[in-house]
């Protein structure tokens, strides 16, 4: 499970970047805002969601949550336990709402540019949440 998480994660900062990059092109550009725009959206909002379903099962499984269970003051007085334990997935939880929240309102915008600007924004403050937050010592293990 943690494989499929680990190897899953780097498909959604690949799409997430895919997404920014291409609302800040799309606003630079003026572009018409057409349904490329929309799938590349929905498909990062799909894969963070599936990312966070698949991280859910693994956390829930992981030696550090059993560890958090039998002594949550060691954990937390640990850096990299506390980030695997607690700061690793709480910001992967918001970069999923601001992706979520991202999606939602870009729906209700009438014009091209505004709904680059909510992808950029949303998706772009996601994308640092993850890139924050990522346990990089372990994942570029691979």
């Amino acid at each position: 499970m943690k494989d499929i998480h680990s190897y899953w994660a780097y498909l959604v900062v690949l799409m997430l970047i895919f997404a920014v990059v291409n609302a800040l092109m799309g606003i630079s550009k003026k572009s018409a805002f057409t349904d490329k725009d929309v799938r590349i959206g929905l498909f990062t909002l799909i894969v963070s969601h599936i990312q966070l379903l698949i991280g859910l099962g693994w956390y829930f499984m992981s030696p550090v949550y059993k560890a958090m269970k039998a002594d949550s003051a060691s954990i937390m007085s640990n850096a990299d336990t506390r980030l695997l334990a607690v700061e690793h997935p709480l910001m992967m939880i918001l970069a999923i709402v601001l992706i979520t929240i991202g999606w939602s309102k870009h729906k209700k915008k009438t014009e091209d540019t505004a709904k680059f600007k909510t992808f950029a924004i949303f998706y772009g403050i996601a994308l640092l949440f993850v890139l924050v937050r990522i346990p990089w010592n372990q994942w570029l293990q691979f």
